[in-house]
């Protein structure tokens, strides 16, 4: 008699050559509806699964694999007498290779254009049974779940017979595939009916092994779709840090909106500005630190020309990222071999959650999605900011929200002058920031400042009065605003409070 091997997929892709392959070995197949169409219209010698059962698929294809003489034939044990005696005395069949791979819910359910009815019929119910009995009976099933692992598993089959080692990795895969497909139809269905998730389900393919992660001793792996929003098409491999870095500086170039340009080192901004085009976007954040600058990543949200490549080309940069690149742009920054470039296809500052693990679990919040509104906020002085230095004030804002806790930052023309992140006082991130401006001859006077969150006592907001500010925007809520107010009116600056703060741990 024939070794059973049953077909069951919706991706077709591939099927075709693996149905040939195991009828060459002697295999007899039996497959479901749309399945055994594809392959009888190769000619192929197929059993539909009905025939074999004696009993038709039913409910418009919701009910066809689900019968005893298809799930005995798979979890039978081979090795047990008993088993062997009530598979006899049922009429069942060993089937010793079972290939499914699951509707398409995750592709019809992110069409927008799918209705309810057309996702739920997507959720499948006998492919996941198949695959699970077929890898919990490992040690005498292969179970095959994705095209790709058609062509080493048929090589192998060539070679006499599948090894335990191979039916065990194969089993592992299997319980993965039907894990992540569940995680996203529960994701989904909490979504859909606004409940709140019982449990945190993160389930996502790995895409690729890192180098290591913040330090080489440190193990490392990228999982997820990174693919689909950043392409890496010159240069070394990508690396933990540069994932990090290059995520906070897209994100704020995406707060600051078109021709801007951001310098990110250590997640922190050591420069950022918005201007007419690129070029002299990128000139203006180079002034704010430019020693900073060097070793760090410049993202842009617009074109990179030649004239732009050849002044980045000025400094050694780990990666320049920007949605698009002339030819041009493309030769010249490739003449730096080991410099990453990255192509940005897709925005990435959708609202999502956000979490850290602690002992025992995770901590999750929502994204920091909030941007200023404009027409809320409240200026709290004597003196008025005019529309120049609202202009300023707003941008800097946007700067503080991307950086590290405490954040001071000073700005003018729409671009950082000095930048003060990550210290325990928000009087020592004042300090860093005009140090950090003198050093590279950048005047604070007449600039404007914004701190991420409020001023506890007025010591703070005097401190940037001092270093030449005219305008401070800050989140108020501190018991001592009315004091914070005072000193602000006592040294003819304009305030703005903002009702809102951006801490960045």
């Amino acid at each position: 008699m024939k070794k059973l091997a049953l077909l069951s997929v919706s991706d077709k892709n591939k099927i075709i050559d693996l149905a040939k392959s195991l009828i060459m070995l002697d295999y007899q197949i039996l497959a479901t509806g749309n399945t055994a169409k594809i392959l009888l219209q190769s000619k192929l010698s197929v059993t539909e699964i009905s025939s074999f059962t004696g009993f038709p698929e039913i409910f418009d294809g919701r009910v066809k694999t689900l019968h005893p003489k298809i799930f005995g034939g798979i979890l039978f044990r081979r090795d047990n007498e008993e088993d062997k005696i009530q598979a006899e005395t049922n009429y069942i069949s060993p089937i010793d290779i079972v290939c499914v791979n699951l509707y398409p819910f995750v592709k019809v359910a992110s069409n927008s254009s799918s209705t309810l009815e057309e996702i739920i019929e997507n959720i499948d119910i006998g492919g996941p049974s198949l695959i699970r009995a077929s890898a919990k009976n490992y040690k005498f099933v292969s179970v095959l779940t994705s095209p790709s692992q058609y062509d080493s598993f048929i090589e192998e089959l060539n070679n006499g017979d599948i090894s335990l080692e191979t039916r065990t990795k194969l089993s592992i895969d299997a319980f993965s595939h039907t894990s992540l497909y569940d995680t996203y139809i529960a994701n989904f269905l909490e979504k859909k009916f606004s409940l709140e998730p019982t449990h945190f389900r993160v389930n996502l393919p790995k895409e690729k092994i890192l180098r290591y992660g913040e330090n080489p001793h440190q193990l490392s792996s990228l999982y997820g779709k990174f693919g689909e929003y950043f392409e890496v098409f010159h240069g070394k491999e990508i690396s933990y840090n540069n994932i990090l870095d290059l995520i906070a500086g897209v994100e704020l170039a995406e707060d600051l909106g078109d021709n801007s340009c951001v310098i990110i080192k250590h997640q922190n901004p050591a420069g950022a500005a918005i201007d007419k085009d690129p070029y002299e976007a990128y000139l203006k954040a180079l002034k704010c630190d430019p020693v900073s600058a060097f070793g760090g990543i410049v993202i842009f949200n617009s074109n990179i020309d030649g004239k732009l490549a050849l002044k980045l080309n000025e400094i050694f940069l780990e990666i320049v990222c920007a949605p698009s690149y002339t030819e041009e742009a493309i030769q010249i920054l490739s003449k730096k071999k080991d410099r990453r470039l990255l192509r940005q296809l897709n925005n990435i500052s959708e609202k999502h959650s956000s979490y850290k693990d602690i002992p025992g679990g995770i901590i999750i919040q929502d994204s920091d999605s909030q941007t200023l509104n404009k027409d809320l906020i409240n200026i709290v002085t004597n003196k008025k900011p005019d529309e120049n230095d609202l202009e300023d004030l707003y941008f800097a804002w946007t700067v503080a929200k991307h950086t590290k806790s405490n954040a001071i930052v000073f700005a003018k023309d729409r671009a950082t002058l000095g930048v003060g992140a990550g210290q325990m006082s928000r009087i020592d991130s004042v300090k860093i920031a005009n140090m950090k401006a003198k050093e590279h001859g950048l005047s604070l006077d007449h600039s404007v400042a914004a701190s991420d969150a409020f001023f506890p006592f007025s010591d703070g907001l005097l401190e940037i009065i001092k270093c030449g500010a005219i305008s401070v925007i800050q989140p108020g809520g501190s018991v001592r605003d009315n004091e914070v107010i005072e000193a602000a009116n006592a040294n003819g600056i304009s305030m703005v409070f903002t009702g809102i703060r951006h801490f960045k741990h």
